[in-house]
């Protein structure tokens, strides 16, 4: 089966490449994204593997289904960039990878929360300069604090359960309640309590129309003074202008974020050489006690075969007729779960 892979850096084409045994599936890859209009670039396969920061509108949409795609195989989790109403009026079947590695993710977030806290990329770049004195990188212990987990599923669960070992409160909120959670010490709480008690917020909830902007002038405002956010997810969820204000004020004292509502004409580019455009996250990158990374929480070994092995796993069982629990249906965004 002919597939136009867009997005790919060298690491997809090597993981994919190693996935697709014995060649069963012409690849095709593309560095760019896919828009409308690099859209017809597909024309001819009867697939097209898209990534997190494509766009696949209803304009997308048509032009892929007007070149003869029949399956869009998504290599992420996160499907808030499709529109899966016009994918199922074209008849695109929609597959996705449903989990890679939690564990990336959650690791990465206790990383950035321990980063945050104890200043590690500061320190870094101090002793680098010859300058080994320790003021201004003061941290504070973790054990007592209470740590809000916005999200519960998987990733939430894992990340709750390293923070609860170091002597954390573990609060969370999540429409759908989760045993695991409790059983790795978790307790539930509404989101108005969330919000007040919580030293360190993560989030770990898909984009939703609910979902989008969470975090707001508004929420902000109930959070504690000198609050560590999070945000692993997506970038939506935090009203960027809003939490710089934030940051200005106050009320936010540490921000991590691995995700940003604008990345897509950034991040995984090197703009090194070039002026940045976006004004709100050249102001963010400015702060002292900002951390921002460029969408690689999940970005390991185990999630990149896990990624390239469900992909292909997709594309056979589409290309065999058969269907599949990673099929995403249009109900999933417009009706519930």
């Amino acid at each position: 089966m002919k597939v136009t892979v867009f997005s790919t850096k060298r690491y997809d084409q090597e993981f994919l490449d190693a996935a697709n045994r014995g060649g069963v599936h012409d690849l095709f890859f593309l560095e760019d994204r896919l828009t409308p209009q690099t859209a017809t670039l597909a024309a001819g396969s009867l697939a097209v593997s898209a990534f997190v920061n494509d766009t696949i509108n209803a304009e997308v949409i048509g032009v892929l289904a007007a070149g003869g795609t029949k399956l869009i195989a998504l290599r992420c989790a996160g499907f808030n960039q499709v529109d899966l109403k016009a994918a199922q009026a074209h008849g695109i079947s929609i597959r996705r990878v449903p989990a890679y590695s939690p564990y990336a993710v959650a690791e990465f977030t206790v990383g950035m929360i321990l980063a945050l806290n104890r200043k590690y990329h500061r320190a870094f770049n101090r002793v680098r300069e010859g300058n080994f004195g320790i003021d201004g990188l003061l941290g504070f212990d973790l054990h007592g604090c209470t740590v809000g987990i916005v999200g519960t599923g998987k990733i939430g669960c894992l990340t709750a359960r390293p923070l609860a070992a170091m002597g954390c409160k573990i609060i969370g909120f999540d429409p759908f309640e989760s045993a695991s959670f409790q059983e790795n010490g978790g307790t539930y709480v509404d989101f108005d309590t969330l919000l007040a008690e919580s030293h360190i917020i993560s989030l770990h909830c898909p984009l939703t129309p609910e979902s989008y902007h969470l975090i707001k002038a508004e929420t902000l405002g109930r959070m504690r003074d000198g609050v560590m956010l999070i945000n692993t997810s997506r970038g939506a969820l935090i009203d960027a202008t809003a939490v710089t204000e934030a940051l200005k004020s106050g009320k936010v004292g540490y921000l991590g974020l691995d995700v940003y509502e604008q990345e897509s004409d950034v991040f995984y580019e090197d703009l090194s050489n070039e002026i940045i455009q976006d004004d709100v996250l050249q102001r963010l990158i400015t702060f002292p006690n900002v951390l921002i990374t460029s969408h690689q929480a999940y970005f390991t070994e185990t999630a990149l075969r896990n990624i390239s092995e469900t992909t292909i796993a997709n594309l056979n069982d589409f290309a065999a007729g058969r269907s599949s629990a990673a099929e995403v249906r249009a109900e999933q965004a417009y009706g519930g779960k």
